[in-house]
Parts: C-alpha cells; structure tokens; sequence
C-alpha cells in the first residue's frame, strides 16, 4: 500500500472534478483538515456520525463523501449534532473531503452517469452544457411495471412511481437526488419517464400534467455510485487502500 500526501490528494480531485465552475450551496473539497499523509480512504454518501465512527473502527486517514458540511443557510454554531461530529473528526485527526454538484455532473464519476450505467440507459449526457439534468434511452424499452422492478432490483428499494402516459418507456432524463422540479425539464424534452431522487407534493401534478411517468428513486439510493467511484479511482491511480460503506437511509 502506498501513501499521498493530504495536499497532492486534494489538488488531484479539485482538477478531477473541475470544482471552480460551479457556484454550490457547499464548499468542494477539503472541508476538514487533519493528518498530512493519506493511505487509508473511507468513502460514503453522507458524513454521518456513524460513518465517521466507522471510519475510526477501519483507520481511514480520509472520509470522501458527496454529501459534507456547512451548507448555504445552515446554523454557524458548532453544537449538539455537529459538534460531536467535528470533535471526533478532530481527535482522530481525519480529513473530510466532499464534493457535491461537481460530482454529479461529472462525464466518467459523476452520479448521473454511474446510475444510467447500473441502470442499462445509453446517455446521451447532459441535456446542455452545464445542466445536471442527462438523457437517454433504455437499452431495451420497458413498461412502467418492469421499470419499477429494475430500480427496485438495482437500488435495493422500490421507487415511488406517479404514472404518466406512455405505455412502454424508451426515452428518459433523470438527474440524481433532490432534482424533482426538473420534471417539467423532462417534459419539455418529450421523453417518457424522468428519474431523480426526491419527490415533491407538486411532483406529482406535473407528472399526471404532462403525461410523463416520474420514478422517486431516493435520494440517498441514487448519489451512492459517483463518491463509490471517486473512491475506487482514487485507490487505483495512488495506490491507496479503499472501502465504501453505505449507511442505510431509506429516503
């Protein structure tokens, strides 16, 4: 097992995953510092309590997650739930890297296109430059039922469905986590079904509006795939051992 240090792992991911352009509700990157030499990565969706612990039990000198800290709009004060989380970061002296939008736009790692590649969608990618919104076909064109089952078998839990009016699905767009509005997107892109993670009361309007069947996918269940190939990517080039763990979150 070889080593990186902190500085070259960072840099790497920031041109990796092109971090300037975006403009997130987030910071990209080294959210907090700890030790200087990297061997061991620990990646997962969200920086959880329990996965920092798991972390700690697995001796990971780094946490890369998509999902990290100090959001836009957030309480500053470091407290109750985020205290614990940052003390144990800081006394184990682990780093958190996070990237958010940069890693579900990305062409090879992104989430986006790591779900149609589980999924069997041919992508087309994104619908225009700097949109996080793909499109695609299936590989085999599916009933609304059978497409349910396939996201069902391969996300490990069944999707909300809110049917619209094609008969078979061949035509998609989907957009990973909490991109629900972007249904009407779809609709205006004349495709049969839209996928993405979350759901909305007004979700389902527009889906029985415009005749295009939405899957509620999970938000969690649809962003593990980009941090899991960041991580393996990581592991590979620099040498460096890897572990994703998922912590269970049905939403």
């Amino acid at each position: 097992m070889a080593e990186i240090s902190r500085h070259a792992l960072v840099s790497y991911c920031n041109e990796l995953l092109l971090t300037r352009p975006f403009n997130d509700y987030c910071p990209n990157g080294l959210q907090v510092e700890g030790r200087e030499t990297i061997r061991s990565i620990v990646s997962g969706v969200s920086a959880n309590l329990a996965l920092l612990e798991a972390a700690v039990e697995h001796k990971a000198d780094l946490i890369l997650v998509h999902h990290g800290y100090f959001w836009r709009g957030s309480n500053p004060v470091i407290t109750g739930m985020m205290k614990r989380r940052l003390a144990l970061l800081l006394k184990e002296d682990m780093n958190l890297l996070s990237y958010h939008l940069p890693l579900d736009a990305h062409a090879e790692l992104g989430n986006n296109v790591r779900l149609a590649q589980l999924l069997n969608i041919t992508c087309l990618g994104p619908i225009a430059s700097g949109s996080l919104v793909f499109q695609g076909h299936l590989d085999n064109p599916r009933t609304p039922a059978a497409l349910t089952h396939l996201l069902h078998d391969k996300l490990g839990q069944k999707p909300l469905h809110i049917a619209g009016k094609p008969a078979l699905i061949t035509t998609v767009a989907w957009c990973t986590g909490a991109a629900q509005d972007s249904i009407d997107v779809a609709a205006d892109l004349g495709v049969d079904a839209f996928l993405s993670g979350e759901i909305s009361e007004r979700t389902v309007h527009s889906a029985r509006e415009t005749g295009v069947h939405y899957f509620a996918c999970g938000h969690h269940a649809t962003e593990r795939y980009g941090v899991m190939a960041l991580g393996e990517h990581l592991a590979q080039r620099f040498e460096l051992k890897h572990r994703f763990i998922d912590i269970d979150n049905p939403v």
